[in-house]
């Protein structure tokens, strides 16, 4: 019990602080305006490790790569402590284990990556309902857009009803069944 206790604070504190870095990237990615609370939040929880980074880690074809590098190290530091935690000796592991931690790592952040997606999709939804001309639904709509626009442009409204959401939420639980659950599947092979 307390094992699952640590591994569930592991994943939650961990996780969270990995969405901040993964958020970040992704409002300078999608070239949202950063002078909305939400993002300057999003900022000033993570500039504590961005910042240092800028001066090492320089920006490349327009990207924020002081963000995404915390955000992968986060997810990788949290499935090996969770694996340390459940009893695997990290202290005699052979490469291919260590390879298999990274591919577990990458697997992770990319289910956070999509677990994200959805979350903005649902409170952009819930927005556009509840409050459409609010300043949180403009940003929520900047960031579900690169998402939504194109299968706007595919999925017809149905008596005004936007159904790209729901399109959106398959597509991403598929990407999350396929491709990622393989990823996962051979990383924990190679473990």
């Amino acid at each position: 019990m307390f094992v699952e206790s640590l591994q569930f604070l592991v994943r939650t504190l961990l996780g969270l602080l990995a969405t901040a870095f993964w958020l970040r990237f992704y409002l300078q990615w999608s070239r949202v305006p950063f002078h909305h609370p939400f993002a300057q939040f999003i900022v000033r929880v993570t500039n504590f490790a961005v910042k240092p980074l800028r001066r090492v880690v320089p920006g490349l074809f327009g990207m924020d790569w002081s963000s995404l590098l915390p955000f992968l190290l986060l997810e990788f530091v949290s499935v090996s402590l969770i694996a340390l935690l459940d009893g695997y000796p990290l202290a005699v592991a052979t490469s291919d284990a260590w390879l298999g931690l990274l591919l577990l790592g990458l697997s992770s952040a990319l289910g956070l990556i999509l677990q994200t997606f959805v979350v903005l999709i649902i409170v952009q939804a819930v927005l556009s309902w509840v409050s459409s001309v609010s300043p949180a639904s403009a940003l929520f709509h900047a960031l579900t857009a690169p998402i939504l626009n194109p299968l706007r442009r595919i999925v017809p409204n149905i008596a005004g009803v936007d159904l790209s959401p729901l399109v959106a939420f398959i597509l991403i639980q598929l990407v999350m069944m396929m491709p990622v659950t393989l990823l996962e599947r051979s990383a924990r092979a190679l473990m």
